[in-house]
């Protein structure tokens, strides 16, 4: 069987975004609809259908969800030698690294893939190529963040795609437990270093991304462990905004960046730990407490500080005369011409009011 071509997604360099729909051809969409639906057979080779799947995802990412599923279903029947799977890997990397805003999506895509592909080579599984594809970048990345311009901006895309899989590459343990990629930690650590050491404006913009995408998570990660690595980095942007003479505006992103870390990555914690509440420690505690009156009409409340004797006087006074209301109003209608002339039936107007009041009440106790 000959060897499937490698076909790279290419650098393209024009004004229009990737994501806008000018980037693919008008009948791109249905096309590869048509196709995907009939399975592999449309396309000749496995670089053909890859990059298809992964131009698709670039234009319609929301498609992820209901199409991966057969897309690792799809590439189970189709690589099945080593040459294959470290073809997927490439074209993977590649798009990932070649392509604006498709990082998350391609580390998302390497984890599914990690996990569904079932062909485990002696040459390494999928995550295991994967991760010797990011180590022959990462060996050179001295050189790459003091290279030209063109070799620092694929410097930086790969050190944002090596973010993105640390967030999203799941470990399974044995005992089902899931982990994260420590050995990439430990890499992202090194090309922080590797871009402060080298403090030209976009490295520091490259350096800032970065940090504010997996900050929190390593500083977490870190912290586990008893190390204090996030403090020498911060300690090192201080540095460098008083000594690099890099741009105004860069200076006032790394600012931004210490002052992000200080409010702990903008994370908001929990309330303090939940106290019942006691007359002691909550001014409002009486606040909804009911109103109650003496038989002089004065009114009195649990706040009071004779509270207790004036209920028990209330109490005794209700079991003396039944017929009288908390407040003291006699109920007996002993002959108030008043209240007699009162008719017991409602309003037609206020009845209508208030059976609409009883049925939204009952509708919304309901929900």
């Amino acid at each position: 069987m000959a060897k499937p071509q490698v076909v790279v997604a290419p650098v393209l360099m024009s004004k229009l975004s990737v994501n806008a729909p000018e980037f693919y051809p008008s009948s791109y969409s249905s096309n590869y609809t048509e196709s995907y639906e009939d399975g592999c057979e449309d396309y000749p080779t496995l670089s053909e259908y890859v990059q298809d799947f992964l131009n698709h995802l670039t234009e319609q990412p929301g498609s992820f969800e209901t199409e991966i599923e057969q897309f690792a279903e799809t590439l189970n029947g189709w690589v099945t030698t080593d040459d294959a799977l470290q073809e997927l890997v490439e074209l993977i990397y590649q798009q990932a690294t070649s392509i604006p805003n498709f990082s998350y999506m391609g580390a998302r895509l390497c984890n599914y893939l990690s996990h569904h592909l079932t062909i485990s080579p002696q040459s390494g599984n999928f995550r295991q190529l994967l991760l010797q594809r990011c180590r022959t970048e990462y060996e050179v990345k001295d050189q790459a963040a003091k290279g030209d311009e063109v070799t620092r901006k694929r410097f930086h895309a790969f050190v944002l795609f090596l973010g993105e899989l640390y967030l999203n590459l799941e470990i399974k343990g044995t005992n089902g437990q899931v982990t994260r990629a420590d050995i990439l930690q430990v890499g992202l650590r090194e090309l922080l270093n590797a871009l402060f050491s080298n403090p030209m404006d976009d490295n520091l913009i490259c350096a800032v991304k970065l940090l504010k995408l997996t900050g929190s998570v390593l500083e977490d990660a870190w912290k586990e462990k008893g190390k204090t690595d996030m403090e020498e980095i911060i300690q090192r942007i201080e540095n460098v905004v008083l000594d690099a003479n890099c741009s105004r505006d860069v200076k006032q992103m790394l600012l931004k960046l210490v002052e992000l870390r200080s409010s702990n990555w903008g994370r908001v914690h929990a309330a303090s730990t939940y106290r019942e509440a006691t007359p002691e420690n909550d001014p409002n505690y009486f606040m909804n407490e009911p109103t109650f009156y003496t038989s002089d009409g004065v009114p009195f409340t649990a706040a009071d500080p004779d509270y207790q004797e004036k209920y028990q006087e209330l109490l005794e006074r209700e079991d003396f005369f039944p017929d009288y209301e908390e407040n003291g109003t006699d109920l007996s209608g002993g002959g108030d011409p008043y209240l007699d002339d009162i008719d017991d039936e409602m309003d037609p107007e206020i009845e209508e009011a208030y059976e609409k009041f009883c049925l939204e009440s009952e509708r919304k106790r309901k929900q």
